[in-house]
Parts: C-alpha cells; structure tokens; sequence
C-alpha cells in the first residue's frame, strides 16, 4: 500500500470527516497510531490543514463507509489509483500523485542500498533529475526531514528487473581490465626489446673495433716492408752510378794529360 498525496492532511480530513478507527487511518495513511490519536486530540494537526482523498480520486465514499461498518476492514485506494501503478511499469509516464509524492523516498532507498548504482540509471529508474538525487545524497533537499527510505518496487516506480538490469550496468567492464594488462605488459616488451639492442650494441662495436685494430697493425706493417725493402735497394743503384762514373772520369782526365804531355 502507498501513502495518499499528503497523508497527513489526508489523515487530518479523515478523523474530522468519517467515523474510521485510528488504525484504519494509520494503514492508510502510513502514519503511525499515535499520530492519529494526537491529531484527533488536537496536538499534532493544528497548523495542517484537511485534504479530500475523495475529491483527489484516491478514494470513493463506498470504500469509507464500507470500512465505518466493519472495524477490521482496511481501506483501499481507487481503481485509479491502483492500476496507475500498473500502468506506469509498462508507459512509466502515467504516476499516481502519492507516487510523485514519493520519489524522494525511492531515491533515498536506493541512494542507500544500491550506492553503487549510477546517477543516470536512478534517474531513468525512477523518473527525476541528477540535482534532486545530489540534493537527497548531501542532505540539503527541502523535504529532507520528512523523507523516509521507500523500495521503488512497492511504490510501482520501477520492477526489481529494472534494479538488476541497472546494477549490472554500474558494473565495471571487464574488457577494460584486459586492455589494462596489454597496456602493462607493452612496456615490460619495449625495457626487454631495448635491453637486447643495448646488449648487441655494445658487442657489435667491440667485434668492428677489433678487426679496424687488426686490420690497422698489418697494413702498417706491410707498408714499413715495402718502405724499407725499396730504400736499400735504391741506395744501391745510386751507389753502383757513383762508383762506375768516377773511375771513368779518372780514366778520362789521366788520357787527357798523357796527351798534353
């Protein structure tokens, strides 16, 4: 059973109005016994005015008096009312005043048992916008001190398959984990890719180090040979010019004189 738009203005026009016992009106109304009691004395309801739940189409005169002849009878609310409910889980546009009423009450309920459950999907499960959810979260909702923790489901806002279906879309993907794990794992590839090329690196500079050392000893030796073998060899020859043109020029001079002579 849901509460009436204003249950307490109704419960106010209902002690003034109808002969109802105080626990019919408690159950309809949601309002605890004692309540009823202290507005029927005068205590509670002196600033609330009544309100018709029979001119707001919640009930029907046959109801009341219904419920005025048999004490352990429970009111019940219009055929309007109730299949308002049923309506609204198929179209969720037709809502019932008491369930409009109501929303702050579904939004608490579920802000706390499912906190888990996104701003986005409350507001399509229940019909109201992020600042009113942000206000009943922080506290600073206008009707913060009436609002009491209702299930959506009781209300009719919403079925409790619109509940799974919104915690298994506040649920963390899983593909984003494995995304995660090749991000991680492309790093330690790249340190184990250029540990190899810095470990070749320096053995690749090594290897051409020791043959330009190799190589660089044996042409000098080779030219210090070719140096040195063609020296002497010249020496020679322009030793052997010397020696075989003085002795003709000695030989040539001594012919000239013995001439003279």
């Amino acid at each position: 059973m849901t509460a009436p738009l204003m249950p307490r203005a109704t419960a106010v026009w209902l002690v003034e109005n109808t002969t109802l016992t105080f626990r019919q009106i408690a159950v309809f109304c949601e309002i605890h016994e004692l309540e009823i009691q202290a507005m029927a004395d005068g205590d509670v309801s002196g600033n609330i005015r009544g309100l018709s739940p029979v001119d707001n189409g919640q009930l029907t005169w046959e109801e009341i008096h219904r419920c005025e002849a048999d004490k352990k009878a429970n009111l019940e609310a219009s055929e309007m009312e109730r299949n308002v409910k049923q309506r609204n889980l198929k179209a969720k546009k037709i809502l019932s005043p008491s369930q409009r009423q109501d929303k702050p009450s579904a939004i608490a309920w579920v802000l706390k048992n499912y906190p888990e459950i996104k701003d986005t999907l409350i507001c399509k499960l229940i019909g109201t916008t992020k600042n009113t959810i942000n206000a009943i979260r922080s506290g600073t909702h206008k009707d913060m001190s009436v609002i009491r923790p209702k299930n959506p489901v009781t209300i009719g806002l919403c079925s409790e398959a619109d509940i799974e279906k919104a915690l298994l879309a506040s649920q963390p993907k899983p593909e984003k984990k494995i995304k995660k794990k090749a991000a991680s794992k492309k790093p330690a590839a790249k340190k184990a890719a250029a540990k190899k090329t810095t470990a070749k690196k320096p053995a690749a500079k090594k290897a051409a180090a020791k043959k330009t050392a190799a190589k660089k000893p044996a042409a000098k030796k080779a030219a210090t040979k070719k140096t040195t073998a063609k020296k002497p060899a010249a020496k020679k020859a322009a030793a052997k010019k010397t020696t075989a043109k003085k002795p003709a020029a000695k030989k040539a001079a001594a012919k000239k004189t013995t001439a003279k002579k």
